[in-house]
């Protein structure tokens, strides 16, 4: 893994410990019940829960935001989450039922965090010299990707997952607008990025930034 960068291992998906001086940036926090594993490892490193400040969310599935309230309850941190996606899951009943497919139906399905923090495109959160939001919709309609350009990496959520080793696009079935995907993807190849850092899989760094280009090409 990358210098201060940890993939933390959690209920259901990866997540990632950002590590900037005393202060914990948590990207995605697993589903629920996530916060003992959590606890272990950052006492496996000499950190506490007590060092997280904030928790930046790539997306609203249940995988991804499921550990939010038991994690920012004993840490203290703030919640980020796109709008997009925190309108999402708001959803209605009759709403599902209206246009019923899977994202949907497990936004009816999953808890909101409680007074998220709204994160807009371009935004830059104060970790590594600037971290930047990007919105990239398709997956659900707020994903966000999150870009360093010090240390030219991009956590990508669910945008990009692998098939045999190779980076390709997100799972068909839970992802709401795959046209919008590809054009999200495309955002992508444009960034001078050097490691993919996905939420179900391991770093992709073989000529990353070229393997992005030939995905949209």
């Amino acid at each position: 893994m990358l210098p201060s960068v940890h993939a933390i291992k959690l209920i259901g998906a990866q997540a990632y410990l950002l590590l900037d001086g005393d202060e914990i940036t948590l990207v995605d926090a697993g589903h629920a019940g996530s916060s003992r594993m959590l606890r272990g490892y950052l006492a496996r490193i000499g950190r506490s829960m007590e060092h997280i400040t904030r928790i930046v969310c790539t997306h609203g599935h249940p995988d991804h935001i499921g550990g939010v309230h038991e994690i920012a309850a004993l840490s203290g941190a703030s919640v980020f989450l796109h709008p997009a996606d925190s309108e999402r899951l708001r959803i209605r009943f009759r709403e599902v039922i209206a246009n019923f497919s899977p994202g949907p139906i497990v936004a009816l399905l999953t808890r909101a965090p409680a007074n998220a923090t709204p994160v807009a495109d371009g935004e830059e959160l104060p970790v590594f010299g600037g971290l930047r939001v990007l919105h990239t919709p398709g997956h659900t309609p707020g994903s966000i990707c999150l870009y360093s350009p010090e240390r030219r990496f991009v956590i990508v959520g669910d945008l990009l997952q692998r098939v045999k080793g190779k980076v390709t696009l997100p799972n068909y079935f839970f992802t709401d607008d795959m046209p919008q995907a590809r054009k999200s993807i495309a955002r992508l190849a444009d960034l001078d990025v050097e490691t993919i850092l996905f939420s179900h899989y391991a770093p992709y760094r073989e000529g990353a930034r070229e393997t992005l280009r030939a995905l949209v090409s």
